[in-house]
């Protein structure tokens, strides 16, 4: 960071870096598969989508596949990966039960609340997500962060996904915060580090699922090594 004392505002992603996705995600499907009488082995499943997850995401976030397509695609592919035969007539409710039940889950990564009960007071705090609209703000509320933030930007509503330098630009001009003075806490180095570092914010990598090192930003491998920064 060039001046942490500079610092003013902090904006986290939420997915990968707050909220325990993959954790979160795995009871979802668990309580789905279990509902819907699906018979597989649930660790080859979970093992083939988050990898197929993430890939889908990234195409997302390229805007060259549609919320639908996401939705869909990355559960045919991951039964595909498996070699599990399935019912297509299926994916569309297996695709909103898991939109509908994910939100219910609320596990965290370690040192979350903590962290955020340290900041609070010191910064304004908000979030910048690609996730969808509605998903979050229950994800957000359900899991009991909702009260540490002034701001939630999701990218639905914006209209535009990060990396893209108009998503921080309009939460930057929400929040009367200036970029230098601005923190990006974020899990990915494509969406969230160097999104940010392109507008002149600072930025810390919160390297969740061991993305290849780099020297654009200080890297942290857990939540509590922030406060030590800061």
């Amino acid at each position: 960071m060039r001046d942490k004392n500079q610092i003013t505002d902090m904006f986290f992603d939420l997915d990968h870096t707050l909220w325990d996705f993959e954790k979160n995600s795995a009871l979802t499907f668990e309580k789905i598969f279990d509902e819907l009488h699906v018979d597989l082995n649930l660790n080859d499943f979970l093992g083939a989508y988050e990898c197929i997850n993430h890939q889908y995401w990234k195409l997302y976030r390229e805007n060259k596949i549609s919320q639908e397509e996401l939705r869909h695609m990355r559960l045919i592919k991951t039964f595909q990966a498996i070699d599990f035969a399935f019912d297509p007539t299926e994916i569309d409710s297996i695709s909103d039960q898991y939109i509908l039940h994910l939100s219910t889950f609320s596990n965290l990564f370690e040192g979350a609340i903590s962290l955020l009960e340290e900041l609070k007071g010191k910064y304004q705090l908000h979030v910048i997500t690609n996730g969808f609209e509605v998903v979050q703000h229950h994800k957000i509320n359900n899991s009991g962060l909702s009260s540490y933030f002034e701001n939630i930007f999701t990218a639905e509503k914006v209209g535009y996904k990060k990396p893209n330098p108009i998503i921080f630009k309009h939460a930057l001009d929400q929040t009367n915060a200036i970029a230098n003075n601005s923190l990006m806490i974020g899990d990915s180095l494509e969406a969230d580090i160097l999104g940010a570092l392109n507008i002149g914010m600072q930025a810390i990598h919160f390297n969740s699922h061991n993305e290849p090192l780099h020297d654009h930003c200080p890297i942290v491998q857990n939540l509590d090594e922030i406060i030590l920064m800061l």
